[in-house]
Formats: structure tokens, C-alpha cells, sequence
């Protein structure tokens, strides 16, 4: 299993890497997705996550590398999608902040039930939801901050498509992620967090 998820990292990696459309976009996007591939390696035997929890954050380093590769703006099948739906741009960067809080969602339950932090809960899923909508913030902050440092260069990486409210829906966006992965995927989470504590034992 991690042999598969190192190889399909790689592949993907390599591939967005190629004649990317932006090599500024590229590397910006691409940072994020090594530096988490970085700490699931130092914590692979000291805290070893769910098999779920792997397989979401490979799937957040694709989206990732898809949107470094193309530039948010300009994936193609987004493109396709936009002509046949009308829509007046292209949406892929949204389905990247729908993955920024539905993912980092899973991860904050993880950590917060391991380390026992909440009790009942209620308080575990309004923290976790807190957690993520602090987070989706964050990263619009960081935007920002690349925007004002590297001025037009970053307009790819911003990937606002002239839309006035996309921060605003990128934080929503996050916010129903977070939700949906609380409602869909909790029980799933819980049974794998037993198999895993028995498996520590």
C-alpha cells in the first residue's frame, strides 16, 4: 500500500513537472504537497495515520499538482465542463478548496481523537470545522501575501478569474468540504482508528 501511494506521488509529481504552464504557479502549488509527503515520512513510525487518511492526502497532493501543472485557471476538462454548463469560468480552483476542507477535516479529527483533546462529539466536530475554516483562511492570507510580494507573477497562482467574491467562496467552499467529510466519512474514520489502536497496542 505505500509502495502504491509513493509510486502514484511520484508519477504525478513527474508528470505536473513537465512543461508546466506556469513554473512559477507550479512551484507554489507543488510546495505544499512536499512538505506534507515530508512530515508523513518523519511520523510514519511515531504516528502512523489511517489508510483513509493517507489516501486523502494523496489526493489532495494530485489536486495540487494538477492545478500547479495547468494553473487553476486553465485545466482542461474544467475548460470542457465551463463550455457545456455555461459557466463564466473555469472551476477547478473551487474543487481545490471543497478538498481544503473536507481533507484537512479527516486530519484534524485524527489528531484531535488521538490525542484525546475533546470530549463527545459535538465539540470534536465544531472543532474540526473551526479547524479547517482557520485554515482556508490561512492560505487565502498567504495569497495575499505572494500576490503583494511577487505582483503579476502571482496572478496564476491567485487564480481569481476576475470573480469579486472568490475568497469569500473559496471559505465556504471549504466550510461545506469540512462538513461533508463529517457526515460522510466519520464512522469509516472511527472503525479505522480502532483497527489502528489495536494494531499500536
Amino acid at each position: 500500500m505505500r509502495i502504491l501511494w509513493i509510486l502514484i506521488f511520484s508519477a504525478v509529481l513527474i508528470w505536473s513537472g513537465i512543461n508546466p504552464k506556469d513554473q512559477f504557479t507550479w512551484f507554489l502549488e507543488v510546495v505544499p504537497a512536499l512538505i506534507g509527503v515530508l512530515i508523513l515520512i518523519f511520523t510514519l513510525r511515531s504516528h502512523p495515520l489511517t489508510p483513509l487518511l493517507y489516501g486523502l492526502i494523496l489526493i489532495h497532493c494530485i489536486i495540487l499538482m494538477v492545478g500547479g501543472h495547468y494553473t487553476y485557471a486553465e485545466v482542461p476538462l474544467f475548460d470542457q465542463l465551463s463550455e457545456l454548463f455555461g459557466w463564466q469560468r473555469n472551476n477547478y480552483d473551487k474543487v481545490g478548496h471543497l478538498a481544503q476542507g473536507f481533507i484537512p477535516a479527516i486530519i484534524a479529527r485524527e489528531i484531535l481523537i488521538r490525542a484525546q483533546a475533546v470530549n463527545g462529539h459535538r465539540w470534536l466536530n465544531f472543532l474540526t470545522v473551526c479547524f479547517c475554516l482557520a485554515f482556508s483562511a490561512f492560505y487565502e492570507l498567504i495569497e495575499w501575501w505572494v500576490a503583494e510580494l511577487t505582483g503579476e507573477s502571482a496572478e496564476a497562482f491567485l487564480g481569481t478569474q476576475g470573480y469579486v467574491w472568490d475568497t469569500q467562496s473559496d471559505m465556504l467552499l471549504a466550510l461545506i468540504g469540512a462538513c461533508a467529510a463529517l457526515i460522510l466519512l466519520s464512522r469509516w474514520h472511527d472503525r479505522q482508528l480502532r483497527q489502528l489502536n489495536l494494531q499500536n497496542r
